[in-house]
């Protein structure tokens, strides 16, 4: 039984990551394209505005920080060995 647990833990460390690096390359490629496009064209809004542009907010570090919880909390209930632990959460972090 415990094989059958760890194993499920680890599918689900491993689908979270590949959900959040998925993620992270659409929004990556969204704003290559929307580079490419340039600004759209407002008659509102004068072209030279002396505005500067708002930080967008990370949503990938949030993300990341719940997998690592989640990753904690296996390595705690013993499901992941030391080993397991520290190459999935190397893996969040890289991505």
């Amino acid at each position: 039984m415990p094989g059958l647990i760890r194993g499920v833990a680890r599918t689900a460390v491993v689908a979270g990551t590949a959900t959040a690096v998925s993620n992270r390359v659409s929004r990556r490629q969204q704003g290559r394209w929307a580079a490419e496009q340039g600004p759209p064209a407002s008659p509102t809004q004068p072209a030279s505005s002396t505005e500067p542009p708002t930080a967008p907010s990370d949503p990938d570090m949030s993300s990341k920080i719940e997998q690592l919880k989640q990753l904690g909390e296996l390595k705690t209930q013993g499901v992941l060995t030391e080993a397991e632990f520290e190459d999935q959460k190397r893996r969040i972090l890289d991505s």
